[in-house]
């Protein structure tokens, strides 16, 4: 798994903040010898993410918890469907149920989310990217729930791609001169994005060098015109589409003919999918 150590960090957070010293109430009511068996089920429609994630957390609680998923990550699944069991410790599973619950939860709605706007895309070459628009130190569980809807990952932070925007434009005196400053800096392999807002921006960056072009905010016909510009360069260049994107706009953007259309709402905008755990002596 990529980026295990953020996952852990997040994890530890999380028990930190839930559990702290100690469950008190459980502590005060169940033995903790008493076993128990724990069932999540889906109370919606969608596709589920996060498994892995539940299992990590019951595993930071007991050695030898029973995990056993009745799907996988990127399944879509029923209402009333049980999704996976968990045997172990009563204790166990109550303080692990709350912070297992809001991860498996919040994943599976952006995976849910994504495979709606995925579905919009079929039949066209154009892929659905995500954003850095995800909730602070949630990025990692936050773009594996964007894959598993069926989406493709952006770049993960300020340090795996470059990407010049107008500020970096302002500041650099031009696209291509900011293009060439990143480019005698960074490491070979790693591509170079340009936020571009109309066709002359576009051909400057065509003139630079960039690896990917954004074109951010345009309307549909200025944006195929600036397809068919990168195209006709013959240089490889792909495209993204950028700015206010929603199902509705998705065919008729994807028509224009670029290469991917980010949508930060994947991931800034998340209705938790309903899951619910059911707890049981075991």
């Amino acid at each position: 798994m990529q980026y295990v150590n953020l996952i852990n960090k997040l994890l530890d957070l999380g028990i930190e903040e839930d559990i702290n010293t100690g469950d008190i109430t459980t502590e005060s009511i169940i033995p903790a010898s008493m076993n128990g068996v724990a069932t999540m089920t889906a109370k919606q429609d969608g596709v589920i993410s996060g498994l892995d994630i539940v299992k990590m957390v019951y595993d930071r609680f007991q050695d030898d918890v029973v995990f056993t998923p009745y799907f996988k990550d990127g399944d879509a699944v029923r209402k009333g469907d049980v999704i996976l069991k968990i045997e172990a410790s009563y204790p166990t599973l109550l303080r692990g149920e709350r912070l297992s619950l809001n991860i498996f939860q919040r994943m599976s709605g952006i995976a849910t989310e994504t495979a709606k706007y995925v579905r919009e895309l079929e039949g066209t070459h154009t892929e659905l990217l995500d954003t850095r628009k995800t909730a602070p130190g949630l990025r990692v569980l936050d773009k594996m729930a964007v894959k598993h809807g069926g989406g493709t990952n952006h770049r993960m932070g300020l340090y795996d791609m470059a990407m010049i925007k107008d500020n970096h434009i302002k500041m650099a005196g031009g696209i291509a001169k900011a293009v060439g400053q990143v480019r005698e800096r960074i490491a070979e392999g790693i591509k170079i994005e340009v936020e571009t807002t109309n066709l002359d921006e576009v051909r400057q960056a065509i003139e630079a060098g960039a690896d990917i072009i954004m074109l951010d905010n345009m309307d549909n016909k200025t944006m195929a015109e600036a397809v068919d510009i990168i195209k006709a360069s013959g240089k490889g260049i792909k495209t993204e589409a950028s700015g206010n994107m929603n199902i509705p706009r998705l065919k008729e953007v994807a028509a224009t003919g670029v290469d991917y259309i980010s949508v930060g709402a994947l991931t800034h905008t998340v209705k938790a999918m309903d899951i619910s755990m059911n707890v049981q002596v075991g």
